[in-house]
């Protein structure tokens, strides 16, 4: 038995030296209830009813004090001014300190990538930070103006704060390890729709997009950057769902040099910002038997877009750019073309194509 008394001691001890919700939580109860009964005595009968005491209660505690409701017996104004107020006033800054530091920790929580965006579906996560790069890639994200309004996750494994607080689309999460599970599970990765990985160096993007590739749903699409050819052709042949970019500074150059605007071009077709850019569409599974002349006439005509060329899936690898008009389309094949502004599902008249 003392044994027991001990420990509820010891409970009781911890509780008020946290200021728990709990102890706040009866200690405000007791208080109301204790209040109530004084007035009571005091004979405040216009007090008393259970929805005017509330009101009252937290209007006077707070020293609101609009004036409609208040003590009218001597005796019921002892009691505000002796034990309701100054007891009242003590628990409510101890409830708006409480508050405040929960505030307090839930910003710190973001700021430091400690959260837990696991409740997510249907977002983007970029895993990797570049100082500059990085920034500019959510800012071309953010500027297609009838993209999916996503959230973005951006996860890195650096010692750093959220370095994109001015983007409120924007949520950070920081990661002992990018190929961990547990750690991985905070992005929400298994109901992620578009994930981009731009690690440190070529090998951290390797790793972490064979990590990834098993690990999303079956139409997410990972997009991966290297400077080394040689380990996009190798991630290539071991994750179907992985589309690889490598830096293409000679051939750009060789082209600015061979036709003078080329890199120009290149600028505006990949650039949201401003001008025609290169967008994609996935033809409906249930769309049938059309030509590539059929479509690309639609869409000059009614959306003023140019098609390009037509993919077999996501990640491009079977593309064919400038096909000619009889080239057969079916359903899934993806439609990849220039205009002033991305064409959805729902602008396009399939029955009339």
């Amino acid at each position: 038995m003392p044994l027991l008394f001990k420990r509820l001691l010891l409970v009781l001890q911890t509780h008020i030296d946290q200021a728990s919700w709990p102890l706040i939580g009866l200690a405000t109860l007791l208080h109301m209830g204790a209040t109530w009964a004084l007035l009571w005595l005091a004979q405040e009968h216009a007090l008393l009813p259970v929805s005017t005491y509330i009101y009252y209660y937290v209007v006077t505690t707070s020293t609101v004090g609009y004036g409609d409701f208040s003590a009218t017996t001597e005796l019921g104004r002892w009691v505000v001014a002796v034990f309701q107020i100054p007891l009242g006033l003590a628990l409510f800054g101890i409830l708006l300190g409480k508050v405040g530091q929960l505030i307090t920790i839930w910003v710190k929580r973001a700021m430091k990538g400690d959260k837990d965006y696991s409740h997510l579906s249907d977002h983007i996560i970029i895993f990797g930070w570049h100082s500059t790069r990085t920034e500019r890639m959510i800012e071309y994200i953010l500027a297609d103006n009838k993209r999916i309004a996503r959230r973005i996750v951006l996860a890195v494994c650096d010692e750093m704060e959220h370095p994109l607080l001015r983007f409120t689309e924007v949520d950070f999460v920081r990661l002992v390890s990018f190929t961990d599970d547990q750690q991985l599970a905070r992005t929400g990765l298994a109901y992620a729709d578009k994930i981009i990985v731009d690690g440190q160096d070529d090998d951290q993007t390797f790793t972490t997009a064979l990590k990834l590739s098993p690990m999303v749903k079956d139409a997410a699409h990972i997009s991966a950057h290297f400077n080394d050819e040689t380990k996009a052709q190798l991630l290539r042949q071991h994750c179907r769902n992985v589309e690889c970019s490598t830096a293409m500074s000679a051939e750009i150059l060789v082209r600015s040099m061979q036709d003078p605007g080329s890199s120009r071009i290149q600028e505006e077709l990949l650039s949201t910002l401003h001008g025609d850019t290169q967008f994609s569409l996935q033809l409906p599974l249930s769309l049938g038997t059309l030509t590539f002349g059929q479509l690309f006439l639609y869409f000059k005509e009614h959306h003023n877009a140019t098609l390009l060329g037509v993919a077999h899936d996501l990640s491009g690898r079977d593309m064919d750019l400038n096909p000619p008009l009889d080239y057969a389309l079916k359903g899934g094949d993806v439609l990849h073309y220039i205009a002033p502004q991305r064409v959805l599902h729902s602008e396009v008249n399939w029955e009339r194509v």
